[in-house]
C-alpha cells in the first residue's frame, strides 16, 4: 500500500488531483479525452475516487502518508469549485487552459454549470465532507467548500424533491405532480433543448445524491440534510410510472412526463435507471427508518423481471405503454428508433446486466432491518488482498493492458498497450485497506 501510494501520489498526481488513465511513463494523461498536466478530473474515477482510497487506507492504518495524500486531493477539489457551488467534470489549473471554468476562487473564467451527471458534484462533496470530518473541521478552506457545496445542492432541489442534471443557481419552484405518460406523440413532439434543467435520473443522479446527503447527515447531524433526503425519496415515489410499466424514466419534464434527452435517448421507461432507483429507495428507507420508501419496490421488481430479454439482460429503454424493447440505429449524425437490436451504435449501453437477484437479497435485508450490504468473509478479503499484492510491480504500479474494450472516457489505444488506471489503483488500495482493517479487528 505504501509503495503504491508513494508512486501514485508522488508521481501521477498533478496539483494533488488525478485523471482516469496514464501511460506507463506518465507522459500521457487521459480523462474525457487527452488531458494536460494542469488538468485533473472530478468525475469518477477521478480525483474524489482516488482520494477516497487514500482516506480508506488512513482509517485502516493511521499512517499520515495516506492522510496527506487525501488532503492534497481535497485541496485540489477546493480550487476547482465553481461559483455556483458545485463542480463540472474537470478542473484546469491553467487560467488560459481549454477546460477552465468560473471557479469560486476567482481564478477561472467561462461556464458556471454545476453538474450532477455521472456523480461529478456528488463525489466531490462526499469526499470533502469526510476529509472535513477527518481534520475535525479545522481546515477552513475545506470546511467552507463542503458547506457551500451542500447549500448549493439543497438550493438545486425542486419542491417535489427531484434534482436537475445541471444548475447555475437556485431552481425555480414547480408544481408537485405524479408521473404520467405523455398525452402527445412523443416520437415527433415534446423535444426540449434544456432537458438538463429538468428532473433527471440518468446515470444514477439520485443514487449519488442520496449517498451525499446520507454522508452529510452523519457528519454534520443537521436536520436540513435529513429533510432533503426524505424529499428525494418522496420524489422517487412520485416519479414511478403508473401501470403497465411501474418503473422509472431517465428524464422527466416539469409535468412529470418522460421526455427526450440527447437525440439517442428517447422518452421511455428505463431498465438501468429503474434498478438504480430500487437500490436508492432501499438506502433511503434504511437511513431514515421509514418503510414507505420500500412500497414502490415490489411492483417495480415484478415489471423488471417480466421485462428481461432472452439473454437475461434488460433493455436500456422500453417503449411507453407497449413495453417493447426500444433501440436506435445510426446513420451519420442521425438516429432512428427501432425495435431491432442487430445494428446498435457502439457508443452507448443499449442493454444492461440484470441485478435483480442482488437487489432481491438487498430488499429482504431491508425488510428485516438488516445491513443492506453484508460484510465480506475474511477469506474473500484475503483473496482480494493477495491478488492486489501479486499484481503490484517493482515500481509500485498496477498496470493494465488495453484489450479493445470501451473504457471510461472512451479511451482507445493500440491492442496490448499497457496503461495505468485510477479505478484499478483505487480498487486495489481499497481491497488492501479492508483486509488490513479486518485483520486489526481480529
Amino acid at each position: 500500500m505504501k509503495r503504491a501510494t508513494e508512486f501514485y501520489h508522488g508521481s501521477a498526481a498533478s496539483h494533488g488531483g488525478y485523471v482516469y488513465y496514464y501511460s506507463t511513463d506518465l507522459n500521457q494523461r487521459w480523462g474525457e479525452g487527452t488531458a494536460t498536466k494542469d488538468q485533473i478530473w472530478v468525475q469518477p474515477p477521478g480525483t474524489p475516487t482516488v482520494g477516497m482510497a487514500y482516506l480508506t487506507a488512513y482509517r485502516a492504518t493511521g499512517d499520515p502518508l495516506y492522510r496527506d495524500a487525501a488532503v492534497d486531493a481535497a485541496r485540489a477539489l477546493v480550487y476547482g469549485q465553481l461559483a455556483s457551488g458545485g463542480w463540472t467534470n474537470a478542473i484546469d489549473f491553467d487560467p488560459r487552459g481549454t477546460r477552465v471554468a468560473e471557479y469560486r476562487n476567482g481564478q477561472g473564467r467561462g461556464k458556471n454549470n454545476s453538474s450532477l451527471d455521472d456523480g461529478q458534484t456528488q463525489s466531490a462533496i462526499t469526499f470533502l465532507v469526510q476529509v472535513d470530518e477527518l481534520l475535525q473541521f479545522n481546515d477552513q478552506a475545506i470546511h467552507q467548500s463542503a458547506l457551500i457545496a451542500l447549500e448549493s445542492l439543497l438550493r438545486a432541489q425542486f419542491p417535489n424533491g427531484g434534482f436537475p442534471q445541471v444548475w447555475t443557481g437556485p431552481v425555480e419552484p414547480k408544481p408537485v405532480v405524479e408521473a404520467k405518460y405523455p398525452d402527445y406523440d412523443w416520437r415527433t413532439q415534446g423535444r426540449v433543448k434544456n432537458y438538463w434543467d429538468m428532473y433527471t435520473l440518468n446515470d444514477n443522479v439520485t443514487g449519488y445524491v442520496a449517498d451525499t446527503l446520507i454522508t452529510a447527515c452523519r457528519v454534520y447531524d443537521d436536520d436540513k440534510y435529513h429533510a432533503a433526503l426524505k424529499r428525494l425519496g418522496d420524489f422517487l415515489i412520485l416519479a414511478q410510472m403508473p401501470p403497465p410499466q411501474p418503473g422509472w424514466a431517465q428524464q422527466y419534464n416539469y409535468e412529470m412526463q418522460p421526455i427526450w434527452a440527447r437525440k439517442f435517448e428517447p422518452p421511455a421507461v428505463s431498465g438501468d435507471e429503474s434498478q438504480e432507483v430500487l437500490e436508492t429507495l432501499m438506502k433511503i428507507a434504511d437511513f431514515t427508518e421509514d418503510s414507505k420508501y420500500l412500497k414502490p419496490i415490489p411492483d417495480a421488481a415484478a415489471w423488471l423481471k417480466h421485462s428481461l430479454l432472452n439473454d437475461g439482460r434488460l433493455a436500456r429503454y422500453y417503449e411507453l405503454k407497449t413495453n417493447r424493447p426500444l433501440y436506435m440505429t445510426r446513420h451519420g449524425d442521425r438516429y432512428e428508433l427501432t425495435f431491432d437490436d442487430t445494428n446498435l451504435p457502439s457508443h452507448y449501453g443499449w442493454k444492461t446486466a440484470s441485478r435483480m437477484e442482488q437487489l432481491g437479497r438487498m430488499y429482504t435485508r431491508a425488510r428485516n432491518n438488516e445491513s443492506l450490504i453484508p460484510k465480506l468473509p475474511a477469506s474473500e478479503l484475503a483473496e482480494q488482498a493477495e491478488r492486489a499484492v501479486a499484481r503490484l510491480d517493482a515500481n509500485g504500479r498496477w498496470t493494465s493492458r488495453f484489450e479493445g474494450e470501451l473504457m471510461v472516457g472512451q479511451l482507445k489505444l493500440p491492442l496490448g498497450t499497457e496503461y495505468l488506471s485510477s479505478q484499478v489503483f483505487s480498487d486495489n488500495m481499497t481491497a488492501l485497506s479492508r483486509f488490513v482493517a479486518a485483520s486489526s479487528e481480529r
